[in-house]
């Protein structure tokens, strides 16, 4: 890569009107990590003739920087003289997709596979869009063929087993059995493991479908150099610097558009952001980055984690009323019906409840709870991002009771410092009255009453987040107490959990 990088530096200083070669030099750059660099040859590129191409590669990049706002433009233009390549499609359909844009990607999608049949990278794209698009028939038959081609390729069997409840006469699990034993590498016996305990659950296998996913989930921590001490440092550093002083700062936006949905992954989150986004006054913009995004600006740290101890403290003595106007700038690019609400439904802004409610002081914010063991299981049992270590925590029973505590306690930092400005709703609760949760949800985020708020299984908006099937179903109680089916796999973290003096009802 360094001899095309000087190659193409040679090209451009030689020829400066010559597109072709700011396009390879980008193209190196980036593949060096200087993604800035590279968006800066890109767009000399693109000045000096817009080519499709280059304007895909420059979205991708502008997606990767988060500046989105200018990748959305970049994909604007790129609509009107589209590329011909299978490659370039590809590109467009993500960089839409890192957007949340799933309707505006599948388009790509489907020409990238349609011009490269054979690509099954393309194929596993179209079939994640078209799940996230409620499309579960057609993404299956995606999956069959990708796996046809590539049997062992574990990111299709993963998402194929998610797509539907599985059923004695119709699932895949002698399949999968026989991938995880000749499964080598630690990623493919995560996804496998994952796949193959979701299916056993849906057949009601409860102790065979644990037993696969300890198994896979202790391998991969086993794997990891992880100390939950990381965790508490940033908890700490929350606790001293932004759990203090949560008063609305001068000059702060006073815009009421969002509406955050916050709690640990997989207690609801999801359910409620569908409800509220039914209404007819509310979008759902997805699990946005933007509040952290926006505190790691203001901050200017050079950490390469966005929620660290420094960047926390740095923050702290940012302007809070610029904290709110840039998070505004960056929501704004996945707003797109033009509703006057909106819903970020990014569950870990639970970090971020006293910035949010200096920088934003309009802004409703809603915490969901679920029964302490519920939600240590259901954390265990979901595979988040692999790559990010944010759910480093998600892999150890023992790590999950810990982050658990920490989160119950900022919680309760944030209930004493701001009395009333976060509705914390039960799960359970929304399960057992779903009229009644709803009505004081609603009230809580300043909207009227809408019928279609109880109706949100029929929203046809797009999830990209595990509970994409769920929430395409009515409200429904097989996820109450599963813990039960798990007492003793759950002892130590039950004991953990009430040391802390947290009940376990």
């Amino acid at each position: 890569m360094a001899t095309v990088q000087r190659l193409a530096q040679s090209l451009t200083e030689r020829t400066p009107d010559e597109p072709e070669g700011h396009f390879l030099l980008a193209l190196a750059m980036a593949a060096t990590g200087r993604v800035g660099a590279a968006v800066a040859q890109l767009q000399s590129a693109v000045a000096l003739a817009p080519r499709g191409e280059y304007r895909a590669q420059l979205a991708r990049m502008l997606v990767m920087m988060r500046r989105d706002a200018e990748a959305a433009a970049v994909l604007a233009a790129v609509e009107t003289d589209p590329p011909d390549d299978a490659l370039s499609r590809d590109t467009i359909g993500c960089a839409y997709a890192r957007l949340g844009n799933h309707e505006a990607a599948l388009p790509h999608f489907d020409d990238a596979v349609r011009r490269a049949p054979d690509r099954t990278d393309f194929r596993y794209n179209r079939a994640a869009t078209l799940s996230f698009l409620g499309r579960a028939e057609d993404a299956e038959a995606e999956l069959e063929t990708l796996i046809a081609a590539a049997p062992g390729e574990s990111r299709a069997h993963h998402l194929l087993s998610g797509l539907r409840r599985q059923t004695a006469a119709r699932n895949h699990v002698p399949r999968l059995r026989s991938l995880c034993a000749q499964a080598t590498a630690d990623r493919d016996r995560l996804l496998l493991g994952h796949a193959l305990a979701k299916e056993l659950e849906d057949l009601g296998r409860a102790q065979e479908a644990f037993a696969a996913l300890s198994s896979a989930n202790g391998a991969h921590r086993r794997a990891l150099p992880y100390d939950f001490a990381r965790d508490a440092a940033v908890f700490d550093a929350i606790e001293a610097c932004w759990a203090t002083d949560a008063g609305p700062a001068p000059g702060a936006p006073v815009d009421r558009a969002p509406i955050f949905v916050i709690g640990m992954p997989r207690t609801g989150t999801t359910l409620v952001d569908r409800i509220l986004s039914s209404h007819p006054e509310v979008e759902s913009a997805g699990e946005l980055q933007a509040m952290p995004l926006a505190l790691k600006a203001a901050a200017a740290t050079r950490s390469r984690t966005v929620l660290d101890p420094d960047t926390i403290a740095a923050a702290a003595r940012a302007n809070p009323a610029a904290i709110g106007s840039d998070y505004l700038d960056r929501a704004r690019p996945h707003r797109r019906t033009g509703t006057p609400r909106f819903v970020d439904k990014f569950p870990g802004n639970f970090h971020y409840v006293g910035p949010i409610a200096r920088a934003l002081p309009n802004a409703a914010i809603v915490c969901l709870r679920r029964h302490p063991l519920d939600t240590v299981l259901s954390n265990f049992r979901n595979l988040f991002a692999i790559s990010s270590r944010y759910y480093d925590y998600s892999y150890d029973l023992a790590d999950i009771a810990a982050y658990y505590v920490r989160f119950d306690r900022l919680m309760a930092a944030w209930r004493r410092l701001l009395p009333g400005r976060v509705l914390e709703i039960g799960y359970e609760a929304l399960v057992a009255d779903q009229e009644g949760e709803t009505r004081r949800l609603l009230a809580h985020c300043g909207l009227d009453w809408s019928v279609r708020c109880l109706e949100f299984h029929t929203n046809a908006a797009p999830v990209s987040t595990p509970s994409a099937a769920q929430v395409r179903r009515p409200i429904y109680t097989d996820s109450i107490a599963r813990w039960r089916n798990h007492e003793e796999a759950l002892e130590p973290a039950r004991r953990l959990i009430e040391a802390a003096g947290i009940p376990i009802d």
